[in-house]
């Protein structure tokens, strides 16, 4: 993706033209990236971030493409003057992937640069949707002190995907968010549309039910990830089924496998992470005090 007008950018703009109002326009040909009001007090910023994205050798050297950390400043800066609340969405998301280490879904540089603008805007951002990752996963975004200011969520795909770094492909699947803090999450299960040729879409799970969460808040996401951490947690194992989309419930996640999970829940930051990660070279038969306290959750 480019980081300036283009004919990719023009030609989706042409098509997006009934939805979009003529500032949100503006600025997507500019960069494939806009912001526009979708009832009063609710703003939804739209945010290219594959223009962060390793593999786009167009942005490599660049610190702000098209300029989006600029105007993303300003936005928020206008939703907070406004008293808006906002729902971020893009590709891309912050953070690590959970399926491998030490490895961010965009270049390092520029996710720490958006991560320290989401919790500078905590109290504005309202939500962070995300894509790319094929799997179904959730990230805190947290302060120095270790509260839970912001949460991401990563929603799963109608396309199943592999490669080498990964135990397990996944079912197509796709999520519905409500308005009362709570996701529904549909899957296909594909070994079973092949051998029937036809396709049944099923409610995978609830999300509040299927952890026993009072709602999504970053406060209680914090919690199910704490919940993940034991030796034996029900809720990790449900949780990597889900992040498989219900492909191989039975799959194994141990060891290296659960550490690197858990810390990507936990921290989407580069110091924390590798503090999860360094303390996550963890003693397997400790208890579940101690796996908390060499976690920093104390």
């Amino acid at each position: 993706m480019p980081d300036s007008p283009n004919d990719i950018y023009r030609a989706v703009s042409r098509l997006w033209a009934p939805w979009l109002q003529e500032g949100a326009l503006r600025t997507f040909q500019q960069g494939g990236f806009y912001s526009q009001v979708a009832r009063p007090g609710l703003r939804i910023i739209s945010l290219n971030t594959i223009l962060y994205y390793g593999p786009n050798r167009v942005t490599q050297n660049s610190s702000d493409p098209a300029g989006q950390f600029t105007w993303l400043l300003r936005t928020l800066e206008d939703a907070e003057r406004d008293r808006e609340k906002v729902y971020v969405i893009a590709h891309v998301p912050v953070g690590f992937l959970p399926f491998t280490q030490n490895t961010t879904a965009m270049r390092r540089e520029h996710n720490e640069r958006l991560v320290a603008i989401f919790l500078r805007f905590s109290h504005v951002i309202s939500g962070q949707f995300y894509g790319h990752t094929h799997r179904d996963t959730i990230m805190v975004l947290r302060d120095q002190t270790g509260a839970a200011l912001n949460s991401a969520f990563v929603a799963p795909s109608v396309t199943p995907i592999r490669n080498v770094k990964e135990p397990s492909s996944n079912n197509p699947g796709f999520r519905v968010y409500l308005f009362q803090l709570d996701s529904y999450s549909f899957y296909l299960n594909l070994t079973e549309a092949n051998i029937q040729q036809s396709a049944q879409w099923r409610l995978e799970y609830v999300m509040t039910e299927a952890y026993g969460l009072r709602n999504l808040s970053p406060g209680s996401l914090l919690g199910l990830g704490f919940s993940l951490i034991p030796p034996v947690s029900k809720a990790f194992q449900t949780y990597f089924a889900h992040f498989n989309v219900n492909f191989n419930p039975q799959l194994p996640c141990e060891g290296i496998c659960k550490v690197n999970q858990v810390c990507a829940v936990l921290h989407v930051d580069q110091r924390g992470y590798q503090d999860c990660i360094s303390a996550g070279k963890w003693e397997f038969a400790v208890t579940i005090g101690k796996w908390i306290l060499h976690l920093g959750y104390t």
